[in-house]
């Protein structure tokens, strides 16, 4: 197997749920040794959330999330406990916790502490408002973060009620930011800390929003699957039930399809002014047109005219379907399918070793050797 990327990196994950546990995911995946650690009583919650294993009961989403990761249980209230984390500490480049602002400072581990032990070390902190201002102590979850960020104002029918992706969209969003931040921090070849909020990674996402509401007293409505700026975008049931999401983020793209719906050489579609204009005109033309093809069918046709056309595929298709097979996009790994890596690298490829262990299930060996 070709070296991986992050070969040799020490991570500590002492964060739990989503998106601490997803950052050390990302790098555990490239080849960092990551050692979760664990309260030895409840351990992480993310055990017991959502759905099980049917044959052992065990957490699907904690096989996933915390993949790759060695595990150890530590009570860092009892005094060797303590003493070992701080001796792992010693010996690690990142360490990335979410518990909430002021917790990690109250066990005896705070920033200043660790980098007396440790100068080099990445601390990476994640909170659901980050660690300053008025907010910082409150609770935070994914679904308060998409409630303030202006995601869920936006998001749902025209004249409905506001709405929540159905996924864990900011901690899935949220791991990604943090870590792209840490490995900012490590190229630094600085120890300092990384502070990283739920809020203000879904707020990142927004788009120019912000800028628009600022410089032009706009704001951008619920439209349901359309959004203001590409005419047409969205998504349309075919003659045989099904649907096909498409968009004209281009004007050559959105001239084959303005031709494709008879409405060549028109001048009102010319320009994304003129279709934002006319957007009534498209989307009636544009429903009726898929209306009267297949899916198959009008997939095809977009795919001749060189559009942007995709089909809208569920779990089970997503099982079947060459593309995701081709790409090897789901692996199973110790028996549970699960998505593959976030990404392909072509000389130091990540991998999939092994699915979140038992607790303490490397404990002895750490204990024993530390980082080994």
């Amino acid at each position: 197997m070709a070296e991986q990327a992050l070969s040799g990196l020490r991570v500590i994950d002492m964060s739990t749920v989503l998106a601490g546990p997803n950052c050390a995911r990302y790098l555990a995946d490239f080849g960092a040794d990551v050692i979760k650690v664990e309260r030895p009583d409840v351990g992480d919650s993310l055990r017991n959330m959502g759905w099980r294993d049917p044959e052992d009961g065990e957490g699907l989403w904690w096989r996933m999330v915390n993949r790759n990761k060695r595990n150890i249980a530590l009570d860092l209230k009892n005094a060797d406990d303590h003493a070992l984390f701080l001796r792992l500490v010693d010996d690690a480049d990142v360490l990335v916790e979410n518990l909430r602002p002021g917790i990690l400072e109250r066990l005896g581990l705070g920033p200043d502490v660790l980098h007396a032990r440790n100068p080099q070390l990445v601390i990476t902190r994640v909170s659901g408002f980050g660690q300053t201002g008025p907010y910082a102590n409150r609770p935070g979850f994914a679904t308060i973060a998409e409630a303030m960020s202006g995601l869920a104002s936006i998001t749902g029918m025209p004249g409905g009620d506001p709405m929540l992706p159905p996924i864990a969209l900011t901690d899935e969003v949220t791991g990604l930011v943090a870590a792209f931040a840490t490995m900012v921090a490590l190229w630094s070849e600085q120890g300092q800390v990384v502070d990283v909020s739920l809020l203000e990674s879904i707020f990142q996402i927004m788009g120019p929003l912000i800028s628009v509401y600022l410089t032009r007293g706009e704001m951008q409505e619920r439209m349901g699957s359309l959004i203001p700026y590409t005419v047409p975008r969205g998504v349309y049931k075919c003659s045989d039930g099904k649907f096909v999401a498409m968009s004209t983020s281009s004007d050559s793209i959105a001239s084959r399809v303005m031709t494709l719906l008879g409405f060549e050489n028109d001048e009102r579609f010319a320009t994304f002014a003129g279709r934002i204009e006319n957007r009534h005109v498209i989307d009636d033309a544009i429903e009726k047109w898929f209306a009267q093809h297949t899916q198959a069918e009008a997939l095809a046709i977009f795919e001749v005219i060189q559009a942007a056309a995709g089909p809208v595929l569920d779990m089970h298709d997503i099982a079947n379907d060459p593309h995701y097979a081709a790409r090897e996009a789901i692996v199973h790994v110790e028996g549970t399918p699960m998505q593959s890596l976030v990404a392909r690298l072509s000389k130091t490829p990540g991998a999939v070793k092994w699915r979140g262990r038992a607790r303490d299930a490397d404990g002895a060996s750490i204990r024993d050797n530390g980082w080994g």
